[in-house]
């Protein structure tokens, strides 16, 4: 079905670029094929209207004439809808060249490497990567989860989803129906935010965690998406960047390096175990448990709790 929209889009774009004078609905309607098809005026009428709302949203300039006989009239003038030359200087190009970078281990690879080509075809300068001769290392953005793909492309194209997810409380995996809204990479780990139908809310899944295949569903999203700055901080707070209280640990000496850093104060004991005030926030449950044995909470009560619910559900397999 997205392959026949697609197709009926490109149709339509090229009605309206082609035509030296507007053309009607009924003209349109008489020169492509899935129009013809329409079972009737008014299935027409809405297909032609969402159609035409997609092109203006994608960039196609449509202007809507009114003809002498009251008829009105669509077309899309080249003039209007022509890309200005691609310009770019030096740190403009370097900064591209860096990001595509970032891609490479990624599936975005094929398509970051193309676009440089495209780029560089199109007269975009050649910049020396300061990085590459005086640093050994490299910017990467793993994405090795199969669900990153499809859901990248769910996003994209705004499909809900649905997939198999076990919490890491849960001993087994439940289904989740979700409408996507973006991806999201946080300490390495990468994030989907989006709306859960089933409970009617926003939630945020790891990657990780969701088993099995990602399957797309054609329906329409039933809640509104937020801007991208609002879903990043929703991601933020699930990931547990966003502390809302300070937690007391005890922490194996000569361990969990990232709990240090981010520790706001740090007593070393006499043995081999250090006591530490760290920033809790949501997510930090989950955290913990990736340290394993060498982490224990002693408060708050309910956090204590939570990492030993993540520890049980990870024992029973």
């Amino acid at each position: 079905m997205a392959i026949a929209k697609a197709e009926r889009l490109m149709n339509l774009a090229l009605c309206l670029l082609g035509t030296r004078r507007p053309l009607s609905k009924r003209e349109l309607r008489a020169s492509i094929e899935a129009y013809i098809d329409a079972g009737s005026d008014d299935a027409f009428n809405r297909m032609f209207e969402r159609d035409k709302d997609d092109l203006r949203e994608l960039g196609l300039v449509i202007e809507t004439v009114e003809g002498l006989e009251g008829d009105t009239g669509y077309l899309a003038r080249r003039d209007s809808n022509r890309l200005p030359p691609v310009a770019l200087d030096a740190e403009e190009a370097a900064a591209l060249g860096l990001a595509a970078k970032v891609w490479q281990q990624a599936r975005l690879a094929g398509a970051a490497s193309g676009a440089l080509q495209k780029l560089r075809a199109a007269g975009m300068p050649l910049a020396e990567d300061p990085y590459e001769i005086h640093s050994a290392l490299e910017p990467r953005i793993p994405a090795h989860e199969a669900a990153f793909e499809p859901l990248m492309l769910a996003c994209r194209d705004r499909r809900p989803v649905v997939f198999d997810y076990r919490k890491a409380t849960a001993a087994r995996p439940e289904t989740r129906h979700v409408e996507p809204w973006t991806l999201e990479c946080w300490r390495g780990h990468w994030y989907l935010a989006g709306w859960d139908r089933d409970r009617g809310a926003e939630r945020v899944f790891r990657l990780s965690r969701i088993t099995g295949r990602v399957r797309s569903r054609a329906a329409a999203f039933t809640a509104d998406v937020p801007d991208h700055v609002t879903v990043r901080e929703t991601v933020e707070s699930w990931a547990g960047e966003t502390a809302t209280g300070t937690a007391r640990i005890r922490l194996r000496a000569d361990a969990g390096y990232p709990l240090r850093a981010r520790a706001l104060s740090t007593r070393a004991g006499d043995d081999g175990w250090d006591e530490l005030e760290i920033p809790y926030g949501h997510g930090l449950d989950a955290w913990l448990v990736e340290f394993g044995p060498d982490v224990v909470v002693l408060e708050p009560a309910e956090l204590r709790a939570d990492v030993v619910d993540r520890l049980r559900a990870v024992a029973k397999g």
